[in-house]
This record gives structure tokens, C-alpha cells and sequence, in this order.
């Protein structure tokens, strides 16, 4: 079975047939017990059972025997739900799996109930869906103490209010058609609403884009950077915004400050077994040019995602650029966002 998925778009929807819930950071999954079977279906299709032990076995408890539950694998932390720890799972040792589903077990928290018992609930409409669920976590969720039911409102204000404290536990808002059925592989009656932020980086390396421009190699992506309060230059993402007509006069100039080191902290394409051979394939540059980027989430001081280009910065000094943005920048809708004309 396919999941269901949500179209990205800039405002939220309104009115009385959309049903709102908060957006979770983490693994999307399909789970799905036959008896004393337990799959865990990930976006791609990939099973996550090996990956999340301790929520299969505790699927396996659920009453009754036959369940599809679709919902979003989370890790919580003192600090909050962390997308790093959900990542750390994925790991092909078995025992160091074991280790960390005991030191820091993840939730799964369900948003939909597609087969209950012989009942396939999939054809049914989201609000009658929604009941079944319900009624299913005030029996089955506390019991096992790793499921937990998401919030939904039918509140429009509700809506807002968690669009408006995104942070590190969520990071935009749902909203859901209650009188269509579970459309699995499509993206009807299911959108999505994200905040952007916004903030001055460093350039401090590039990656050359995989296709030449003519016969000269040009800028693909760059490598951003903040600097920390005693002075280092953290890599924190990367962005690929940059227009076509500006990649080779962007190329000319920081082929001319490339240098040996330029972050001198965190830095990409270090040795981990997330590395790749195009990771490690970067040129550091001297730390000179400012750039203005949006970003929608930043998970463990990192752009959780991909940012776009707003502007260029010539007015301001790389050493302004410090960490502390990440904290403090004001979220804005999509919609409010301009992208600069203004070229390199």
C-alpha cells in the first residue's frame, strides 16, 4: 500500500471539510500487523522493522491483531524530538540498533487508521477514520506507552497557533480533507504549510554542478557557514539557488579565493558513514562573501533541508554572521517571501 502524501502550498486552507494537524519532523511510516507479523514502511518502501525494534514489538501488543496505522517515527530528547537521533538508527550493525532502541526509544505517532480488525477503513472518510482512531488509542496507546495520537482540530486558530511556535518538535501544519477517503500515492486532499526563516551566511566552500556550463565546470552548490561566539566557522548547509546566467561569473570569482581550509569547525564531507564521494568532493574558500538564504527547519545548529538564495550581502561582514540567527530570525509565509533580482 502506498502512503498518502501532502502538496506543498503557501497559505493554509480554510473552512469547515479540512481537519488541521501539526507537522512532524521525523520518519514517515506505514505500519501494518497481520497477526504476529509487523512491517514498518517507510516513503520509499523500505522496511524499518530491524531499524525501530521496540515498536514493532510493542505493534505486536496491539489489539486488535489486524492493524494499518499510518503515522510519523519520532525520538524524543531532553531538548526535544531530534531528527539526528532518528538518523543514528539507521545503522547496519544489529546490536548498536538494540543499544539505542533502549537508551533513547522512539514514539510512533499515528495520524490515521487505515484496516481495523477485518474493517478496511481506507475507503471510509478521514472524519470517520478519525472517530475509529480515536476510540483505537483510548484502548490500545496508553497501554504501550511508544504510540501516542497526534493533535487534529477542525479550529482554523488552532491551525495558526501551531503554525506560528514552529520549532524543533514541529515544523509546519497538516491539513486534511474530512470527507475524502485515504488516497494513497496521490497528494489529493492533503496539503501542507511550512514557515520560512531567513539568515546572513558565509560562503565557505562550493561543489562544481555535475553538468558543465559549455565546456568550463561551474558552480553547482554552496557551502554555508556561521560563526560561533569564540570565533569558529561552522558549516551549517548548502544551498542551490543560483541562476544559470550567474554561475560562471560566480565560478570566476571564488575560483580565485579558493584555499586549503576555510571552516574551522564543523566541516562537510568529514569521515562518518553518512559520507559520500561527492560530499568529500568540495573546494574551501576564503571566508569573504555574504549571502542571504531561507530556511524552513534547523535541526542540531544545521539546515535541516535545502535553502534558496534571497540575496547577496556585499554591506555586510562575514564575521557578523553568528549562530545566534538560527534563534532569533522571524518565520514568514512562503508567500511573503521576495526573492532578490539583485544579481552576484
Amino acid at each position: 500500500m502506498q502512503l498518502m502524501e501532502a502538496q506543498s502550498v503557501a497559505q493554509l486552507p480554510r473552512g469547515a471539510q479540512w481537519q488541521y494537524e501539526p507537522k512532524w519532523d521525523g520518519f514517515r511510516c506505514l505500519l501494518i500487523r497481520e497477526r504476529s507479523r509487523v512491517s514498518m514502511q517507510s516513503k520509499s518502501g523500505r522496511d524499518l522493522v530491524r531499524y525501530f525494534p521496540e515498536i514493532a514489538a510493542a505493534a505486536a501488543a496491539l489489539s486488535p491483531k489486524t492493524l494499518t496505522l499510518d503515522g510519523e517515527l519520532i525520538i524524543e530528547l531532553d531538548e526535544g524530538y531530534s531528527f539526528d537521533a532518528l538518523l543514528q538508527r539507521i545503522h547496519p550493525a544489529a546490536s548498536r540498533v538494540k543499544h539505542l532502541a533502549k537508551e533513547t526509544p522512539a514514539t510512533f505517532m499515528v495520524f490515521d487508521l487505515l484496516r481495523s480488525g477485518a474493517r478496511d477503513l481506507s475507503g471510509l472518510p478521514l472524519l470517520k477514520r478519525r472517530a475509529a482512531l480515536e476510540t483505537l488509542a483510548g484502548k490500545a496507546f496508553q497501554a504501550s506507552g511508544l504510540f501516542r495520537l497526534t493533535p487534529a482540530s477542525r479550529n482554523y486558530a488552532d491551525a495558526e497557533a501551531w503554525l506560528n511556535s514552529v520549532n524543533e518538535d514541529h515544523d509546519g501544519v497538516v491539513a486534511k480533507r474530512l470527507d475524502l477517503p485515504y488516497r494513497g500515492g496521490t497528494r489529493d486532499g492533503m496539503q501542507k504549510i511550512k514557515l520560512l526563516r531567513s539568515a546572513d551566511c558565509v560562503v565557505g566552500g562550493f561543489r562544481y554542478a555535475e553538468k558543465k556550463q559549455g565546456n568550463r565546470k561551474v558552480v553547482g552548490s554552496l557551502l554555508l557557514g556561521l560563526y560561533d561566539k569564540g570565533g569558529l566557522l561552522h558549516h551549517v548547509g548548502f544551498t542551490s539557488g543560483i541562476r544559470s546566467s550567474d554561475r560562471l561569473a560566480l565560478t570566476d570569482r571564488l575560483e580565485k579565493i579558493v584555499r586549503l581550509q576555510s571552516f574551522t569547525s564543523n566541516s562537510p564531507g568529514g569521515p562518518s558513514r553518512w559520507s559520500t564521494k561527492r560530499s568529500a568532493e568540495w573546494k574551501a574558500v576564503r571566508p569573504t562573501f555574504v549571502v542571504e538564504v531561507s530556511y524552513d527547519h534547523v535541526t542540531g545548529d544545521r539546515f535541516r533541508h535545502g535553502t534558496e538564495v534571497i540575496r547577496w550581502r556585499p554591506d555586510k561582514k562575514p564575521s557578523q554572521c553568528r549562530m545566534d540567527q538560527l534563534r532569533q530570525r522571524r518565520p514568514h509565509k512562503p508567500s511573503e517571501q521576495r526573492r532578490s533580482s539583485a544579481r552576484f
